[in-house]
């Protein structure tokens, strides 16, 4: 399933690389962040590619902000609890429903289900996870000026669709 994902700055990567000493009793520690704006369902690239990029044409740079640290203590897909940097972004929202309109939803993670987040860890126990919610953080803002589609075989952004300032 390929998504459409928000680049995330090294500041972000810092942040998680922070907090790693807290994340160590999670069975399993994210070592790629990434902001998921919208999955798709479409399997063929050069499609999905085109498809984007009219879709995205004319869609203005966005800001996007890392508020705190939270958690879903039952995700709709893996093991839980997962603990995660929360996004604050009416821009990345937006954009959201627009491609949503167009494309459909992913039942349970999309439309209203859409929690944007960066994830840290997941499969710990839910008192770890409260008590890193539980932790301050200086929030992160960023201006998003572009979009990677992802491509989860490869591991690796397959296209770049850039939005004007």
């Amino acid at each position: 399933m390929y998504s459409l994902n928000v680049p995330v700055p090294g500041q972000v990567s810092r942040l998680a690389s922070d907090l790693f000493p807290y994340l160590t009793a999670f069975d399993r520690i994210r070592d790629r962040h990434t902001l998921v704006c919208k999955r798709f369902e479409d399997s063929n690239r050069k499609r999905l590619q085109e498809s984007l990029r009219h879709a995205l044409r004319g869609s203005p740079a966005f800001e996007v902000q890392v508020t705190g640290i939270d958690y879903f203590e039952s995700p709709p897909v893996g093991s839980a609890p997962v603990v995660y940097l929360a996004i604050e972004s009416p821009g990345l929202f937006d954009l959201h429903d627009r491609l949503t309109d167009e494309f459909g939803t992913v039942e349970g993670l999309e439309g209203e289900n859409y929690t944007p987040h960066v994830t840290l860890a997941r499969s710990g126990s839910l008192a770890d996870a409260q008590a890193l919610a539980e932790r301050d953080i200086d929030p992160i803002t960023w201006t998003v000026s572009r979009l990677e589609l992802y491509d989860p075989e490869f591991r690796e952004s397959v296209a770049t669709v850039s939005l004007p300032a």
